[in-house]
């Protein structure tokens, strides 16, 4: 099986004045088709700045890292912008749902900007909606909605154009522990039930073990690797 990501030695500085910030350094690991990882880290570790790197929002300053057998370094940003519109899905912490319009438009927009030519998926629609428990939610607006539901619309808007990686950033950030955990198990269902690679940036070590594996960072690199509860033996 090929890795559906590979990056090798990552590295990602930004500068102030003359000043040098590495938060990346040499960052290597792969993921395979269909894997649930999360990475883990405090803030300052580099773990949100992998996240930017790897859904092609940020480049890296130096390394290599190939997302579905192609080098996004050698992308021009129009093909890095099909290749992350086409494959990959965004799941943020904050939702970012457009207020003045409904539930349910807010995922059918994110079709149309993912320009797949393909026509709108009214069955995927449904299937999303019942797996993440809205079906009876979708034409209210984001402030008629409650954290949990909102970060659910978010999940069905970054699940609905089929991506081949789900990247996740602090999904649960904002949500109590009941929804917290019916965010994450709706996670690990989607990924399984549609054959997912999810990555998801969290700080809390307990929502990373429903993983199969988690990256440790800190300084910006990789410390260790730690089987999660999801990985069967």
């Amino acid at each position: 099986m090929q890795p559906i990501i590979v990056a090798e030695n990552l590295g990602k500085t930004y500068r102030s004045g003359k000043l040098e910030v590495p938060a990346l350094r040499n960052v290597t690991f792969s993921v395979d088709p269909g894997e649930f990882v999360a990475i883990v880290g405090p803030s300052g570790s580099g773990k949100s700045t992998l996240f930017y790197v790897l859904g092609g929002l940020t480049s890296a300053t130096h390394g290599s890292l190939t997302i579905q057998g192609k080098d996004f370094s050698r992308l021009n940003d129009a093909q890095r912008t099909s290749l992350r519109r086409s494959q990959i899905g965004f799941v943020f912490q904050r939702f970012n749902l457009l207020p003045t319009i409904s539930a349910a438009a807010n995922i059918e927009l994110a079709h149309d900007i993912a320009a797949t030519g393909k026509p709108f998926d009214k069955a995927l629609m449904e299937h999303l909606s019942k797996l993440l428990k809205i079906e009876g939610r979708l034409q209210h607006r984001p402030n008629e909605l409650s954290g949990g539901e909102q970060q659910r619309v978010a999940i069905a808007r970054a699940l609905i154009t089929r991506p081949a990686i789900l990247l996740a950033d602090e999904p649960t950030g904002n949500l109590d522990t009941q929804n917290s955990d019916a965010v994450l198990e709706m996670l690990k269902n989607s990924s399984r039930e549609m054959n997912q690679t999810v990555l998801m940036i969290t700080h809390n070590p307990e929502a990373a073990r429903i993983a199969d594996r988690i990256l440790h960072m800190r300084d910006g690199q990789i410390t260790h690797i730690e089987q999660g509860s999801r990985r069967v033996v």
